[in-house]
């Protein structure tokens, strides 16, 4: 009904490697475009600077560093020491006179590089120690930060973001912002989405897998390694330029801690490692499930009639979020995206009882 392979057939290799073979999930990802696109109109501006803009900022940062995890394997801690990169980079930049085209794609490579020489320390190593290894860039990276007043103007200090102009047009204002963050959004997410197509996608994939059986096949495993952490690195830093410029208006070292590492590490995780879609469905787990569940909670305390302390009802739906997540690990480890596959499979042979293998 939803989803039928009857009736279609290829007749080139380019019609079996598009992306959206069946017509339903192409017109799908045009519902979902346009709804975005006209989201500022449909909506409330409290949702759309409270909910659907960090939405799409963290979405992207989560595609960011699911091109390190799910493309490479490689686990990274300290994603926002990389954010922060580009963030800083790209408001000096602009504060000095640099036009905004070059201080966000400078922001980006100011990541990347940074990140490469970090990466390249610590792809010497493998798994926990890969993990304290990229533990221990955030740490340094926020005492840099943090201690040296040129960059932030001090640890309790706030950096004052200006105004920026894209081409002329001055990024002012929550519409124009959010259609900016958007636009950059949608460009990471065609870059994810066609680049496990290409030779580099397929080589990243064979080192995921067995970086020594790739090895054996021709594949420079350190040097495909190196090179996914460049990549994530410079999206990481161009999200952290959207974040500053687009969202926050002003940067201090506590916006990037461990936490938000922590926390983007959580988003590809509970969405799905290596999957584009599952990056939406993380970022929008755990930016709005803490949200909804503190919500709930203070619902049933008042319809219940519970005396509910103000410290246990502000941790309550910290732990029963956490529940959730360690739910998710338990029973779906590979995240929301897996779950959504089983029930786009499901409908691909509804209302027929055999399965398909």
């Amino acid at each position: 009904m939803f989803y039928r392979r009857a009736g279609i057939s290829h007749t080139s290799y380019r019609q079996e490697r598009q992306l959206w073979p069946l017509p339903f999930d192409r017109r799908l990802a045009l519902f979902v475009l346009a709804l975005t696109i006209l989201a500022p109109l449909l909506v409330d501006r409290l949702y759309l600077v409270g909910y659907l803009m960090p939405w799409v900022i963290w979405s992207t940062a989560t595609l960011g560093l699911n091109f390190l995890m799910g493309g490479a394997g490689q686990i990274h801690l300290g994603y926002g020491a990389i954010i922060a990169i580009g963030a800083y980079s790209s408001v000096h930049l602009v504060r000095a006179g640099t036009p905004f085209e070059i201080a966000i794609v400078a922001g980006g490579l100011a990541s990347a590089l940074i990140g490469s020489i970090f990466g390249a320390a610590a792809l010497r190593v493998k798994g926990l120690y890969l993990a304290m290894a990229t533990l221990a860039m955030q740490s340094i990276v926020d005492f840099v930060i943090t201690q040296v007043p040129a960059i932030s103007g001090g640890g309790q200090a706030s950096l004052p973001v200006p105004t920026a102009t894209f081409f002329g047009i001055a990024i002012v204002g929550d519409l124009r912002s959010y259609y900016f963050a958007l636009a950059v959004c949608l460009i990471v997410t065609f870059f994810m989405l066609n680049v496990r197509r290409a030779s580099f996608g397929r080589a990243l994939a064979a080192v995921r897998e067995k970086d020594y059986a790739a090895s054996i096949l021709g594949v420079n495993t350190f040097r495909f390694k190196l090179v996914a952490f460049w990549v994530s690195s410079f999206i990481g830093g161009v999200v952290g330029a959207v974040l500053a410029f687009c969202y926050y208006r002003a940067v201090s070292p506590d916006q990037f801690h461990l936490d938000l590492s922590i926390q983007i590490v959580a988003m590809a995780i509970v969405g799905g490692v290596g999957s584009v879609l599952g990056s939406f469905f993380g970022a929008a787990l755990i930016l709005f499930a803490p949200i909804l569940l503190n919500q709930a909670v203070g619902q049933a305390a008042e319809m219940f009639g519970l005396a509910i302390s103000a410290d246990l009802r502000a941790h309550l739906p910290l732990m029963l979020y956490g529940g959730m997540i360690v739910g998710f690990l338990l029973w779906e480890p590979l995240g929301l995206a897996k779950i959504y596959d089983n029930v786009r499979n499901y409908f691909l042979v509804w209302p027929f009882r055999h399965a398909r293998h």
